[in-house]
């Protein structure tokens, strides 16, 4: 079985989006240099440094689920029915939103988030199930189900906005010094959970 991830992007202060849900901010690293990275999504070819592309496409090719909260789901529109990494979706939302499921996505929705982790785990098999909401990184933290953190962390000072790790309930979760990447606007540190 592969790893449960949880992978954002991060200001220094420690908000992976603004107080609007906006990540301009957060996420210029993904074209701010001359490597060429595509995607499983002909839509999306990401421009980075060397340096983040040696953390990226692993990133991407190893990803066999993503688990996410409808909150993203909406914001990015679903992504047009197919994630950038090209993995199955698992969405944890009370509320299928109108038009979906797709026949052509592999876009499913749960109501419950363990369900939902356990699904994505089944669909990934030997590959990683990345978990792309704070909110469900945290509660997967807080039930031990978190095998690894990866933080891009971006030099930038949000001052508010909606925080990575605010609000876990079981604490302190120790972390193994970390994996680290530098690249321009950007510092990728890779962190496995100590049980």
């Amino acid at each position: 079985m592969g790893k449960v991830v949880a992978a954002l992007s991060m200001s220094l202060d420690g908000f992976v989006a603004d107080e609007n849900d906006g990540v301009a901010e957060l996420f210029g690293w993904y074209e701010n240099g001359d490597v060429e990275v595509p995607s499983a999504d002909p839509r999306w070819t990401f421009h980075v440094t060397e340096a983040s592309a040696r953390f990226l496409r692993p990133a991407l090719t190893q990803c066999g689920a993503l688990v996410c909260g409808r909150r993203l789901f909406d914001h990015t529109d679903g992504w047009g029915g197919r994630h950038p990494a090209g993995c199955p979706v698992f969405v944890v939302s009370h509320t299928v939103p109108p038009g979906w499921p797709r026949e052509e996505s592999a876009t499913t929705f749960y109501p419950d988030p363990m369900a939902a982790i356990e699904a994505a785990q089944a669909v990934a098999g030997d590959r990683d199930v990345a978990v792309s909401t704070p909110t469900l990184a945290r509660q997967y933290l807080d039930a031990g189900l978190i095998d690894e953190i990866t933080v891009s962390l971006v030099p930038v000072l949000l001052g508010e906005g909606i925080s990575f790790f605010d609000g876990l309930t079981v604490a302190p979760v120790r972390l193994a010094d970390p994996e680290v990447i530098e690249g321009r606007g950007v510092t990728h540190l890779t962190y496995q959970v100590i049980r």
